[in-house]
């Protein structure tokens, strides 16, 4: 009986450890510039867009397509920076040798596991 209940335990301060790491994450801003420093792109831990500044200028030159590549450019680049920025606040929860690169941040399905665990849905 103690094995169960020091595996829930266990369960638990994983649990916990890894809302901390999602709390974390969740803090995380990242901003990048476009190349002609026109466009600024702010995204979240997860990648998602908080914040996007358009200096007036952009719109001298009517390009919408021209724009539209260079804001999606921006964004993708804002959320390269916060991937690296997350992989450094969660990198220990991962296998040596994984790489910012080959690394899923999302702790969202770990965490769904061990709480289906600790209310004794155990494998």
């Amino acid at each position: 009986m103690g094995d169960h209940a020091d595996r829930k335990a266990g369960y638990a301060r994983t649990e916990k450890g890894l809302r901390e790491q999602q709390r974390r994450m969740a803090e995380i801003r990242a901003t990048a510039e476009s190349d002609d420093e026109l466009i600024s792109a702010t995204v979240g831990g997860y990648g998602e867009l908080v914040e996007l500044r358009l200096d007036p200028r952009v719109f001298r030159t009517p390009d919408s397509t021209g724009l539209a590549q260079a804001i999606t450019k921006t964004v993708q680049r804002a959320a390269e920076l916060a991937h690296e920025e997350g992989f450094g606040v969660i990198s220990d929860l991962f296998p040596a040798g994984v790489t910012a690169e080959e690394a899923d941040l999302r702790l969202g399905p770990v965490l769904h596991e061990l709480d289906r665990r600790i209310a004794g849905g155990e494998r």
